[in-house]
């Protein structure tokens, strides 16, 4: 080790030991000094010890400076190692983040690429889209306009028909019509016109009309009727007389007419006559919404049943209750005024109208002139 290394330099540099002073040399009788004995070998001796220590620890500090070096050299082989190692790993994992570097420069272009398309293909879709919302919106304007025109003569169909028959019924159908006409466009710009006809409509049948059509089938069926009615038959029993004397006389005496069974018969035709001719003004009377003239002519028929046919028989008590259904059903009650749903619907047509682009005329290019 390095302490004995120096212990070993300090021993072999120290002064040598002095020898203890010898006897004083005796001389001879002469004079001279006479010779040692044994003194140069201890000399030798020591000397030789003190070079074989010297040469020891030479040698042993040489094997720990050797042992040290080769301890240093496997270290610094094992060092070397590592950091080759590591500079192996390093370089493996540059080449990986390399890989890793063009793999994502790779998929930064795939996805740039993709990017691109995927604008692309939004812009074609958006251009696809307005594309067929105009087919759209051409096809549903036409249909539009068409539901419009049918909504609208309806409406005014139905207006004129209760303002000049006073048809109610036909006016509600007429409603019903448009109504439907409107709901087959599918557009909620209808809506409020179809809320308006609506209202309309539930006015009119909560007026409560009479049914011209149904009205007109029993008046025709009455007329039907009249040849199948049985006459009114005389009264078999006459009152009491008036007096003692012309109830003797009437037992010996009877006064008749000849022509009283030809008169009667002549009576009934003409009454079924003048009211087959009452009925008639009925309907007459009902298509024309007059009211008054249709209570009397049912009036004038009821009175001629009444007082010419058997009111006893059947078919004359059905006669009479048919004519007294008919009396109690009002011709024309109280109509609501009609025209807020056509308004609604003209302003509706208006407002598309001048809602609508105008068409800008084409303009002829240089080459179209030149070709002309």
């Amino acid at each position: 080790m390095p302490v004995m290394s120096d212990d070993t330099d300090t021993a072999l540099h120290a002064p040598a030991v002095e020898s203890p002073p010898s006897a004083p040399e005796s001389r001879g009788a002469s004079g001279t000094p006479a010779p040692r004995r044994g003194g140069g070998g201890v000399t030798t001796l020591v000397a030789l010890i003190a070079l074989a220590a010297a040469g020891g620890a030479l040698w042993f500090a040489y094997s720990l400076k050797q042992g040290q070096a080769d301890a240093q050299a496997a270290l610094r082989g094992d060092l070397q190692a590592r950091v080759d190692e590591l500079a192996r790993g390093a370089e493996q994992r540059k080449r990986e983040f390399d890989a890793l570097k063009a793999r994502l420069a790779d998929a930064d272009g795939v996805n740039k690429s993709v990017r691109e398309e995927l604008l692309g293909l939004g812009e074609r879709s958006r251009h696809l889209e307005d594309a067929v919302a105009n087919l759209a919106e051409q096809r549903m304007s036409g249909r539009d306009a068409l539901a419009m025109n049918e909504a609208e003569f309806l409406l005014q169909l139905a207006q004129e028909r209760l303002t000049l028959f006073h048809d109610a019924q036909a006016a509600i159908a007429a409603y019903r019509l448009a109504d439907s006409a409107l709901a087959a466009a599918e557009d909620p710009v209808f809506a409020s016109v179809r809320q308006s006809i609506g209202a309309e409509r539930q006015a009119l049948e909560a007026s409560k009309p009479a049914e011209v059509q149904a009205t007109l089938t029993a008046l025709e069926r009455l007329r039907g009727q009249l040849p199948a009615l049985a006459k009114q038959t005389a009264a078999t029993t006459d009152t009491a007389p008036t007096s003692r004397w012309q109830g003797f006389l009437s037992q010996f005496v009877r006064v008749s007419h000849s022509g009283d069974e030809a008169n009667a018969a002549r009576d009934v035709g003409l009454t079924r006559s003048l009211t087959a001719l009452d009925l008639r003004e009925a309907e007459a009377a009902l298509l024309a919404g007059d009211a008054g003239g249709y209570a009397a002519a049912l009036e004038r028929a009821r009175g001629g049943l009444a007082a010419g046919f058997d009111a006893d028989a059947a078919p004359t008590k059905e006669a009479l209750a048919e004519l007294d259904r008919l009396l109690k059903q009002p011709l024309a009650p109280a109509l609501p005024e009609l025209g807020t749903a056509l308004k609604e619907l003209r302003n509706l047509r208006a407002t598309r109208a001048l809602s609508r682009p105008p068409a800008t005329p084409a303009v002829e290019t240089p080459q179209n002139e030149a070709g002309t």
